[in-house]
């Protein structure tokens, strides 16, 4: 039994399909049928059931799948690991991402591409649930959203900063020069809103849930491109997390003043899996930008806690690139493992003057 064959029982079991699995696969349909055939024959039983339209998963096909796929994870984290150790920061590094992480993640990328040019990114923008189901098949290394309303025990998704829905509208716009808003407030105003199941759209729907109130929502867009285009070019007003305006130039974003107004940004990863050098050293890069920003007079650290630094923005010094207080929730340990902040304490210097050492 080799692993090649049990990664093709596996995208067989997957898409049901012998031609399409041997389409993705990048190897001939009757080489695939042959090599199926002999682990059928190895193992004894047949692993799937054929007719002329549709495959099916034998009894002993739906056994052998958790351990073929537990095989298969095994043998990639192995090989991952045996090629770090070889040629240290090279190979692919794939993240998922949603849209809110785009002006956040973009220095990094320019920054890790400099430093280690012989890594290849493979940036993916998909849906929440995708970006997990992307995780747990292993076709994702890491992956950046909000923490998911609900939790998945598969996967470890540690916060780095704490953001909060706004409503967000163009600097002319009649609400730009307010410092927050409330959600009855909303009413009067025609909405643009993310599509349903975009996470900006869950927060807001469950923000909602339960009260009395009608919202006027003219479009439904599943592109935060074209939300922003259209609220340059009309009174719209949107409703997404803050950190989504982060140097979107002409916008302004408004806190949205409700109980439970909360959203933490992390970085999922899936538990017990192998996590590439190059993955580690993308972390540790994403968690620097926080602390650009504040080096640039953007931020400021607001307090200290055990185990985490709070950073919010200098009054006034955000409100032409996001148009509200952000907030940003470092994690870190003092311990050089630390997945976040690894390495020794840090010095910010404010914007007057003033240094905070971490």
């Amino acid at each position: 039994m080799e692993i090649r064959q049990l990664k093709y029982f596996l995208k067989v079991a997957e898409t049901l399909n012998f031609s399409e699995a041997s389409r993705k696969l990048y190897i001939t349909q009757s080489t695939l049928s042959q090599q199926i055939s002999h682990l059928e024959q190895e193992i004894g039983l047949p692993l799937f059931e054929r007719n002329s339209h549709e495959v099916y998963l034998t009894e002993a096909g739906k056994e052998l799948l958790p351990y073929a796929q537990n095989a298969v994870n095994c043998t990639m984290a192995c090989v991952d690991h045996m090629n770090d150790l070889k040629e240290m920061l090279t190979g692919e590094l794939n993240i998922g991402v949603t849209y809110s992480f785009s002006n956040i993640m973009a220095e990094t990328l320019i920054a890790f591409l400099h430093a280690y040019p012989h890594v290849k990114l493979n940036i993916q923008y998909r849906s929440m649930q995708e970006l997990m189901d992307g995780l747990k098949k292993r076709e994702l290394d890491l992956a950046l959203t909000f923490k998911p309303l609900k939790t998945d025990k598969a996967i470890d998704s540690r916060a780095i900063f704490s953001n909060r829905l706004a409503a967000i509208v163009n600097e002319n716009h009649p609400l730009a020069r307010l410092s927050s808003i409330k959600l009855s407030e909303l009413e009067r105003y025609d909405l643009i809103l993310p599509c349903k199941g975009l996470q900006a759209r869950n927060a807001f729907d469950y923000l909602i849930d339960g009260k009395d109130l009608d919202f006027k929502i003219m479009v439904e867009v599943n592109n935060v491109n074209i939300i922003f285009d259209l609220l340059h070019r009309s009174n719209l007003v949107s409703v997404l997390s803050e950190s989504t305006t982060i140097l979107e130039k002409g916008m302004r974003a408004i806190p949205i003043d409700a109980a439970d107004n909360e959203m933490d940004g992390c970085i999922h990863i899936l538990k017990d899996a192998y996590m590439k050098n190059s993955a580690q050293e993308f972390i540790r890069m994403l968690s620097q930008y926080p602390r650009q920003l504040c080096a640039e007079g953007y931020l400021k650290i607001k307090q200290k806690l055990k185990g985490k630094v709070i950073i919010q923005s200098k009054k006034g010094c955000l409100r032409h690139h996001c148009g509200g207080s952000l907030v940003f929730y470092i994690y870190y340990s003092f311990r050089k493992k630390s997945l976040f902040l690894p390495g020794d304490n840090y010095r910010y210097t404010s914007q007057d003057g003033e240094d905070a050492d971490g």
